[in-house]
């Protein structure tokens, strides 16, 4: 296949703009999928994208259309998926920057063309959803000109689902997105961008080949992992995977490797044939991960096949990292980081309904360094547990974040008040950095506003993104990048139940708002835990001084219901023995914390 027909592209946008749709009709219009086959979010495969409506992993599928090959992949838009967005970006020539009329440019549109741009991709704008009522399409052309320094006619505007417009992308795609370079006659080398574990098969890599051609039965190395192995099929996706005799240089498909050993295939990683001496190809930048917490199996039994969930979660998902750890209440489980709340949240959903595990999640927390007394070099800390001796600590550092909130005029005074009031009143935690609006300086014609702040990373841990949409009524949206590490005034907050601490309760929080934590916490506890047969007493501590408490009363079984009659003596003996047997119960009793219990108080 000449390189000249073959067109790669990705599409980009933010949380809800159209992209899934946009692919449905772009697989409708080539045949790609007969119209009997055809589903809304046909490229969304897992139940869990359908049930919450977003893309989580990226999907990649070649159509043809008018003698060309168009591989499109198509992205998640959610900033806790941003590593699937940039590997996608890595394996193409262009990108659809797709904008919703209704909501114009938002905070993942600019982080994910800032992504494009960076790998010099050419970015084809789309404004999607015209057929809505009540929507300004000069302004929103406006705005997406002037971001992209170029002419209202070069912007393309569709209704994804009622098709209008449609194949006018597809046209643009071809006129504008470049062919791959044709590098059939150069040695083999293809980039992993993704892959995922099949019980029969063994690991399934997909691959962009960038130089020379694979066929299956040819003998292949991974570069990174030095592992060898023998192609066993090669092929595209369409979108279900479709066997091919030859993959060639400019195209996106898969690779059935052989491979057993999930560890040896990375994404990242180059493939090679055996006898070739080459250079591997350029690979990705490590994610980095934000959100620390430990996962533990509710059974002790299921340590092994939380392991083998995690690894082949980590095989489909590059950006999750995990270890083995040991909690004295909980025994054996995981450390996990993760790009985010969401992230984590849809691990913990992915192993229960993939894997059947039923997952204790503990507290979420960030990765802290921790200066000791005399000692130059800081300690990573990534959990409450692991800090060292408070009288041996010197100082300790957190993270903080670069913040950028996009929203409509009306709400920037709101969400301004809002943002300097979080994160304590003895210190304003929150820096306003700077205030632009969006399609040019001046404020009476553009409608929108783009607000720049720095701020600690475990603000946005504490129901940042529900109290942002709250303030602007549901019409900001915002994105993050790692800035730097500060100094931070915080110590680890213990939660004890029955008097028992419950180690993946405990938390890192700042010293001035530790009450009003501990207070929020215990409050929110007593609601969720089930009542017992005696008296539980719920506190948030620090060290050995309690900080706030609540009291869940005793379960109480009328004894003297089966009296009828007699001296009061007996009633009064009956209660005596049931309060003696309650006081017992105080001393022996366990209260167990359902798992539900856990992700409700990390929600907060």
């Amino acid at each position: 296949m000449a390189s000249s027909s073959i067109r790669n592209f990705c599409i980009i946008s933010h949380v809800d703009h159209g992209k899934s749709t946009l692919a449905d009709r772009f697989l409708e219009l080539t045949k790609t999928v007969p119209k009997e086959k055809m589903e809304p979010q046909y490229l969304d495969r897992m139940p869990l994208e359908r049930e919450r409506g977003i893309t989580i992993k990226l999907q990649p599928a070649t159509m043809m259309w008018k003698d060309y090959v168009l591989n499109l992949i198509d992205t998640p838009g959610h900033v806790d998926f941003s590593y699937e967005v940039s590997r996608s970006l890595a394996a193409v020539e262009g990108a659809i920057l797709l904008v919703d009329a209704s909501q114009g440019i938002q905070a993942q549109t600019l982080a994910n063309l800032y992504l494009a741009q960076k790998q010099n991709l050419v970015i084809i704008p789309v404004i999607n959803k015209i057929d809505l009522e009540n929507i300004d399409i000069d302004e929103r052309k406006k705005e997406l000109a002037n971001l992209l320094k170029i002419r209202e006619k070069e912007i393309i505007c569709i209704s994804a689902k009622e098709g209008t417009g449609v194949e006018d992308v597809l046209a643009t795609i071809v006129d504008k997105v470049p062919p791959p370079p044709d590098n059939i006659k150069s040695p083999f080398r293809a980039l992993i961008f993704d892959s995922y574990f099949d019980e029969y098969k063994g690991v399934i890599a997909y691959v962009r080949i960038f130089d020379g051609n694979v066929r299956s039965e040819e003998n292949i190395t991974f570069l990174a992992s030095n592992a060898f192995s023998e192609v066993q099929e090669v092929g595209i996706f369409s979108p279900d995977l479709k066997k091919k005799d030859v993959l060639e240089a400019g195209e996106i498909g898969y690779i059935i490797t052989g491979l057993k050993d999930i560890e040896k295939c990375r994404v990242g990683d180059t493939i090679a044939h055996n006898n070739q001496s080459i250079k591997p190809l350029a690979g990705y930048v490590t994610p980095q991960q934000v959100v620390f917490a430990g996962l533990y199996p509710k059974a002790g039994t299921d340590k092994g096949n939380l392991r083998q969930g995690l690894a082949r979660l980590k095989l489909n998902d590059a950006s999750l990292i995990y270890e083995a750890m040991h909690s004295p209440a909980l025994g054996f489980g995981f450390r996990a980081g993760f790009l985010g709340l969401l992230h984590m949240d849809i691990v913990r959903e992915r192993l229960k309904r993939e894997y059947d595990l039923e997952i204790i999640i503990s507290t979420p927390s960030v990765a802290y360094h921790v200066f000791k007394k005399g000692d130059d070099e800081y300690e990573v800390v990534h959990s409450p547990l692991e800090l060292p001796d408070p009288s041996t600590i010197s100082y300790i550092e957190e993270p903080w974040m670069k913040i950028d909130i996009i929203t409509p005029k009306a709400y920037i005074g709101s969400i301004m008040d809002w943002l300097s009031n979080i994160g304590g009143q003895k210190e304003k935690r929150v820096k306003f950095i700077s205030l632009e609006y969006i399609g040019g300086a001046d404020k009476d014609l553009y409608q929108r506003a783009l607000l720049h702040y720095h701020m600690p990373l475990f603000l946005l841990l504490t129901g940042f993104y529900d109290e942002l949409k709250s303030v602007s009524q549901g019409y900001a949206s915002y994105s993050y990048q790692f800035l730097e590490y500060r100094s931070a005034d915080v110590v680890k907050r213990d939660i004890l139940v029955a008097g028992e601490p419950v180690d993946q309760l405990s938390s890192m929080v700042y010293k001035d708002e530790a009450y009003r934590e501990g207070r929020n916490v215990v409050k929110k506890l007593k609601q969720i835990l089930p009542r017992q047969l005696f008296e539980v007493k719920i506190q948030a501590a620090i060290g050995g001084r309690i900080l706030a408490s609540e009291r869940i009363p005793p379960l109480r079984k009328d004894v003297t219901a089966k009296l009828y009659g007699g001296d009061v003596t007996r009633k009064k003996k009956l209660l005596a023995k049931q309060k003696k047997g309650k006081k017992k119960l105080v001393k022996l009793g366990k209260v167990n914390i359902p798992p539900e219990a856990y992700w409700e108080i990390i929600k907060k």
